[in-house]
């Protein structure tokens, strides 16, 4: 069996034409063996005529002999047609010919034998050339209409030389051989509009399946809800985003008033009125959509296409642009501000060691001062251009959080026992080890600023939780009012007079570059203040549960 060409393998040479041909390949196969039934049919009834009746019959009057063994040789030309369509050898074209050159040679000399034209049998051949017409879609339909007339002429001729035919019935055969050239030329006709009609369907239904996955494809992936619903308010179509949104999956068919009634409520005024009562609808958890209704046709007497926009999304998509805006800007204010800034703090400090006179070293030490402060809100700004930079490593969280613990409590100068490490050992976590230390470092400064500084004051917690690996951050301090959670996370938003406000903002950019979140909750171990948590999105071993001291 030879091998397919690489082109076929990823099919390349499968086109439209190719397709059509092999569906209507498989339909002639279908169509001849249709025919061959016919002429077994009709075969079946000449014998059987001929077993009934024998030499009384009106068929055979002119030779009952030569009728009898005509009829029996047709009947076994058909039988073999059967066995040569179940090989499918030789090739259709070849088949289609024999068979029609059996019915014209066989049907003629029944013809014959039953009396000429008079016998009316060669109108039997009409039946013949229209199928083979149909089924060869109108090819060579003329040419075996040639052939059948040719046949008829032929046996009138010889009936004339050598029987009782009478010239005069001339007439009549060329008014058959007309009929024959008539039927074949209509059949023709027929075919080529019914192969064109076939084309043409075959294209619109693939163009229609296209246009379904294509469909399919973009309701799976908008970011926006979609709902279609028809005139009385049944869901035909909802996706993904959608049913998260919604917070809830309806089946197709089902009412729209039963699953989400508020949505059909606004459904029926847009009806009325082709506007909708709320710009935006709440959703669970503070969620909100915005609402957009199309109609499928220009009355809406077919139903709507339903949008929700999802609001959250989209400011969160405005703060990006912003924030990335942003980001250019003070980045190169930063880099340009820098360099005076250090000329500044460098001539600030040779006055200082100048001047000894109070009033003097305080204003210098406000210069002083200030001039950290500033450098400090640069080098933050700077650290927002690390979020692209990540190295992904997997380690050990629990020994990377004691090497951490001990060069926090060095460098800020605090007890060891002010920091507490708990939670499950050997949990693994894939994150960014440098970026991870730069945010906790963030934490537990803000831990300690508001904290009490007493044993304990500050506690960081490994657990699992839904299959992630988890770090708790909490305090001893006064807590975030619901007033100030809301805006936490925004960048330069501080409650203290000497913040940046983007230390959080930083902290949280970080932990999403690296496939986690952070977030403000409420704490659950054992402290009244503030708790920061970081989900990895690594993986993590568990363990069991044990207690380390600071």
């Amino acid at each position: 069996m030879p091998r397919e060409s690489l082109r076929e393998r990823l099919g390349l040479n499968v086109t439209p034409d190719n397709i059509v041909a092999e569906k209507a390949t498989a339909d002639y196969w279908h169509s001849l063996r249709y025919f061959n039934l016919y002429r077994l049919t009709l075969a079946s009834i000449f014998v059987f005529l001929v077993g009934a009746f024998g030499s009384e019959m009106a068929l055979g009057a002119r030779n009952w002999t030569i009728f009898f063994f005509a009829s029996l040789i047709y009947v076994a030309i058909v039988a073999a047609s059967f066995v040569t369509l179940r090989l499918h050898w030789p090739r259709f074209s070849w088949q289609l010919a024999i068979q029609m050159g059996g019915d014209i040679a066989c049907i003629s000399v029944i013809s014959h034998a039953s009396g000429g034209i008079q016998s009316n049998v060669g109108l039997l051949l009409l039946v013949s050339l229209a199928s083979a017409g149909m089924i060869s879609r109108g090819r060579i339909t003329l040419f075996f209409a040639a052939l059948t007339s040719i046949a008829a002429l032929l046996e009138h001729s010889y009936a004339v030389l050598y029987a009782d035919a009478d010239v005069a019935q001339y007439v009549q055969v060329g008014l058959l051989c007309i009929a024959y050239f008539a039927v074949a030329w209509l059949a023709h006709t027929l075919a080529k509009y019914a192969v064109d009609s076939q084309k043409l369907a075959q294209l619109r239904g693939r163009a229609l399946v296209s246009l379904s996955e294509a469909n399919r494809l973009v309701m799976r992936d908008m970011q926006d809800g979609v709902l279609v619903v028809d005139w009385a308010g049944m869901i035909i179509q909802m996706n993904l985003r959608a049913e998260r949104l919604l917070r809830k999956s309806a089946n197709m068919g089902s009412s729209l008033q039963e699953n989400f009634p508020v949505l059909f409520e606004q459904y029926v005024k847009w009806r009325k009125t082709g506007l909708a009562s709320l710009d935006t609808m709440q959703l669970d958890e503070g969620v909100q959509a915005r609402l957009r209704f199309v109609a499928i046709d220009r009355d809406s007497a077919r139903g709507a296409i339903i949008f929700l926009e999802d609001m959250q999304r989209v400011r969160a998509e405005a703060q990006q642009i912003k924030l990335a805006a942003l980001g250019r800007l003070t980045a190169n204010i930063a880099h340009e501000v820098r360099n005076p800034l250090s000329a500044i703090s460098y001539a600030a400090e040779l006055l200082h060691e100048e001047y000894g006179d109070a009033k003097h070293q305080r204003l210098l030490q406000i210069v002083l001062d200030n001039t950290k402060r500033i450098n400090q809100i640069v080098h933050d700004v700077m650290q927002l251009n690390r979020r692209d930079r990540v190295q992904l490593e997997e380690f050990d969280l629990y020994m990377m959080l004691r090497t951490f613990v001990d060069e926090f409590v060095l460098a800020e100068r605090v007890r060891a026992d002010v920091i507490m490490l708990s939670g499950m050992p050997g949990i693994k976590v894939v994150f960014d080890r440098g970026h991870l230390r730069q945010i906790l470092w963030n934490l537990c400064r803000n831990a300690l600023r508001y904290g009490h500084k007493l044993p304990g004051s500050l506690r960081l917690t490994m657990k699992v939780e839904d299959g992630n690996s988890v770090l708790d951050v909490q305090d001893d301090g006064p807590g975030i009012t619901t007033e100030q959670k809301s805006k936490l996370f925004e960048p330069f938003f501080t409650t203290a007079t000497d913040g940046t406000g983007l230390g959080l903002y930083i902290a949280k950019e970080l932990c999403e570059a690296n496939g986690g979140r952070m977030e403000c909750v409420d704490g659950g171990g054992g402290l009244p203040g503030a708790c920061f948590r970081i989900t990895f999105g690594g993986h993590n071993n568990e363990g069991g549960r044990r207690e380390y001291g600071g």
